[in-house]
């Protein structure tokens, strides 16, 4: 390369008039004016206008778009009338007097454009061009930005950040693990991290205390509309700390990156719920509440009611509860459906319903149920003729999580989402424990480390009332991560074995390492762990996770870029000691 840049494509203004620079960059895209070229030329900082001269311009009028170009020329002030305020280099021109062609390009399988529509599997498979559009460079650019102010604040604050191990023993417990067959040790088999867990655990034994790691993580699950087999988290963890010491750090750590990247001021100390109460009011544990339509109980009115569904479910150890959608009356038949869509997809039978009108309830069940019952359901949720009232008979469990459902379906389908806002907010006191019916066993409900609340009963008892010093971060309504107060003591966790029905071999077998360290002086310790991916998707606006990463994967866990999984070839099957079975219609 003969020219190399001076000056940025997004750099020159007003001060640089007459200055002599070279620019490099890309042709975004150009205009014949009969013997006068405007040519625009891109990089990431930025677009500058260049004039050149085709007839006297060696290079000039073979230039195609998305060639690699350096230009050397003078820069020029553009007549008041020519100026454009809309871009940071709108003041100017470049007038060329040389241009050298780096690199020529195919043509572009789509056009370089911010609003270019194009399937996603064929951006993806060309994401060294689709890059180059603004609005991809710009979320990679913001993800940067993020990772930076992260390392930042947790510098400021006296972490250490430490690498954890990729290669590791395969764990048991949450979704499956990737596992690399090891050549040196034929028949064996590695693990990649699902999680940092027991490492961070381990380092806070080191004697670390603050430790956090930007880390890559990979889950083996099934596959998910929003989900990526690899992503990347946030990850710390802290010793000799209570849960309000963690909240501290997270706070201040997204606080700034709020009011960095968005300008956003965001309220600190976040607020505070619980899980029970999260699911009673808004029937969901990670609530979005930039909206109201919180749930009411119905079920001591459903107990005496005429109506056999809501009277047999409260007999049967179920609840009763109801939702108001303010001005849902004028809602037709079919939008109801829509919503009893949702609502079956999610468990239910049905959606009851009725509409509030001059006439009083009206539609629906409203011919089901007496006079003084459809006051106390106007009355206790609050509805106002012209609203609609909607029910979720079930399970405490199910009934919730229908009407939460339907609640976010009416957030989203009425507008009723004050998207200008940012709802940062913990949600707490999860259940240690969850009833896994199809293997008539109990199981944690996040992860088996999580340090209890209560006084651990005798194996056998009922674990349904005992709490986790565990809480999550949830932003917008969605889970941005994770984090617990752990086990320390050896003691409670073979206790917590115990009632997971893990026999001591087996967990000296999956876990002894770890077990082997919290034997020697293990801290009180505590952290989390946030989803980079996810925070990033929110702050931009994107609709999926697979616009914030770089090269992401395919919802079938494909690589278009790659062609990512392949077969590996016979020679390295032999020496890894595997044989691979081919299915008949793919052989």
């Amino acid at each position: 390369m003969e020219h190399q840049r001076t000056h940025t494509c997004g750099e020159l203004r007003r001060d640089h008039a007459g200055e002599k620079v070279v620019l490099n960059g890309w042709v975004d895209t150009i205009r014949d004016h009969g013997g006068v070229m405007f040519v625009e030329l891109r990089d990431r900082y930025g677009f500058t206008q260049v004039i050149a001269d085709p007839e006297h311009l060696p290079g000039a009028g073979e230039l195609k778009p998305e060639w690699v170009v350096a230009i050397v020329g003078t820069v020029r002030l553009r007549p008041d009338e020519n100026r454009n305020p809309d871009k940071s280099t709108g003041d100017i021109d470049l007038h060329a007097e040389s241009v050298e062609i780096l690199n020529r390009s195919k043509v572009p399988p789509f056009e370089v454009e911010p609003n270019s529509v194009t399937r996603e599997e064929l951006r993806l498979e060309y994401r060294f061009i689709d890059m180059r559009r603004r609005p991809v460079l710009e979320k990679m650019e913001m993800r940067s930005d993020v990772a930076r102010i992260i390392r930042r604040e947790f510098f400021d604050l006296g972490f250490m950040d430490v690498e954890t191990p990729i290669l590791m023993k395969t764990s048991p417990e949450g979704a499956r693990d990737f596992v690399v067959p090891s050549r040196l040790h034929m028949g064996q088999v590695y693990g990649l991290p699902q999680s940092p867990q027991l490492f961070k655990q381990t380092l806070m034994v080191c004697g670390v205390d603050r430790y956090f790691q930007i880390c890559k993580c990979f889950r083996d699950e099934d596959l998910r509309a929003d989900r990526q087999p690899e992503f990347t988290q946030l990850d710390m963890e802290m010793s000799f700390v209570r849960q309000d010491d963690v909240f501290e750090v997270i706070e201040r750590v997204m606080v700034a990156i709020y009011k960095e990247i968005l300008d956003y001021d965001v309220p600190s100390p976040f607020p505070r719920v619980t899980y029970a109460d999260a699911m009673t009011r808004w029937g969901i544990d990670k609530p979005d509440t930039r909206f109201g339509l919180e749930l009411f109980d119905l079920s001591d009115v459903a107990a005496a009611s005429e109506f056999k569904v809501f009277r047999g479910t409260v007999e049967g150890g179920g609840t009763v509860r109801g939702l108001v959608v303010p001005g849902g009356a004028e809602l037709t038949r079919k939008q109801i459906d829509e919503a009893e869509v949702v609502a079956k997809d999610y468990g239910a039978k049905g959606l009851a319903w009725m509409k509030v009108t001059d006439e009083g309830p009206t539609g629906g069940i409203s011919k089901f149920l007496g006079e003084a019952e459809l006051a106390a359901i106007t009355e206790r949720g609050g509805a106002k003729v012209g609203d609609l009232v909607v029910f979720g008979a079930d399970t405490w469990t199910t009934a919730l999580t229908v009407l939460g459902q339907v609640r976010l379906h009416f957030g989203k389908t009425r507008g009723l989402i004050d998207t200008s806002r940012h709802d940062l907010l913990w949600v707490t006191d999860f259940p240690l424990f969850e009833w896994n019916a199809d293997e008539n066993r109990w199981q944690a409900m996040h992860h088996m480390f999580t340090a209890p609340r209560q006084e651990l009963p005798e194996p056998g008892e009922d674990l349904s009332e005992i709490t986790a010093d565990l809480y999550d971060l949830v932003i917008d309504g969605n889970e941005i991560g994770s984090g617990s107060i752990r086990i320390h003591r050896p003691e409670v966790q073979a206790r917590i074995f115990e009632h997971l029905g893990i026999s001591e071999a087996e967990a000296a077998d999956k876990f002894g390492w770890f077990l082997q360290a919290l034997d020697y002086g293990a801290p009180p310790h505590g952290g989390i762990a946030l989803g980079l991916d996810r925070i990033v998707m929110l702050l931009s606006g994107s609709a999926s996770l697979r616009d914030v990463i770089a090269f992401p994967k395919l919802a079938s866990g494909a690589c278009p870029l790659t062609q990512s999984p392949s077969r590996p070839d016979a020679a390295q099957w032999e020496e890894l000691g595997l044989e691979v079975r081919v299915e008949e219609d793919e052989a």
